[in-house]
């Protein structure tokens, strides 16, 4: 039977190995499909968005300022929250006299272990605030650039602008998901089997989050080909 102390070495790889081959399939998925993925629909409706709002920015430009101002107050709260936490782990960690041995923990309960747990759950939440952070920077940036009347009718601005914006969502998505890895690392406290439980549970639950079903993909798609339909007849009206 396998020693207490080993079950760390064997579960904790497996479940974090878990999590990490999925995201590599993930992010497979989004460089070669992207439309079977809610990130890469949504970077694709986000580039639209800019089309529109750049289209005639004097008379969108306060929705663009209002709709990033939501996302910056989003990515705000999310680092404020992320970087509270780490100076409570800070804290707790550095006035902690003694390990969190009990019977509640099943697996290592050495001092090395445990402030190598609290170490890892640090470094999630100063990920997620260096995230949001940039997220906030990027989201900063679009809300100048979305506004200036200058930049109509120019597809290399337009784009530039769309992809400083789907900068600024990934790295609001790497924050959320270095949240979402703080949970089965917050479990590991208690164990390795409740990490590893959580790590099979957040795959299953993260590949329904992440993925798209035929019914979304069809609908998207009919919703660019009927905006393309209406661009067209209004090209062709402006040209008459």
């Amino acid at each position: 039977m396998m020693e207490e102390k080993q079950l760390d070495l064997v579960l904790v790889p497996l479940g974090m190995g878990m999590l990490l081959g999925y995201h590599f399939w993930l992010l497979y998925i989004i460089v070669g499909n992207p439309r079977r993925t809610v990130i890469g629909i949504n970077a694709e409706s986000r580039y639209k968005w800019v089309i529109c709002l750049m289209a005639d920015p004097l008379k969108n430009g306060v929705l663009a300022v209002q709709t990033i101002r939501n996302n910056i107050m989003a990515s705000t709260l999310l680092a404020t929250t992320a970087i509270t936490l780490s100076s409570l782990i800070s804290v707790f960690v550095s006035n902690k006299s003694s390990s969190p041995s009990s019977g509640l923990v099943y697996g290592n309960k050495s001092s090395i272990m445990s402030s190598v747990k609290f170490f890892a759950i640090l470094l999630c939440f100063l990920v997620a605030f260096l995230c949001n952070v940039q997220s906030i920077r990027y989201y900063a940036h679009v809300s100048f650039l979305v506004t200036v009347p200058t930049y109509r009718d120019k597809k290399n601005v337009i784009e530039y602008v769309a992809t400083n914006l789907n900068r600024g969502s990934f790295f609001w998505s790497l924050g959320l998901r270095a949240f979402y890895l703080s949970f089965p690392l917050f479990l590991w406290v208690f164990g390795p089997i409740p990490m590893f439980v959580c790590c099979c549970i957040m795959s299953f639950i993260l590949y329904f989050l992440d993925t798209t079903t035929s019914f979304t993909r069809d609908l998207h798609s009919q919703s660019i080909k009927e905006e393309s339909s209406v661009e067209d007849v209004e090209s062709t009206a402006h040209c008459t």
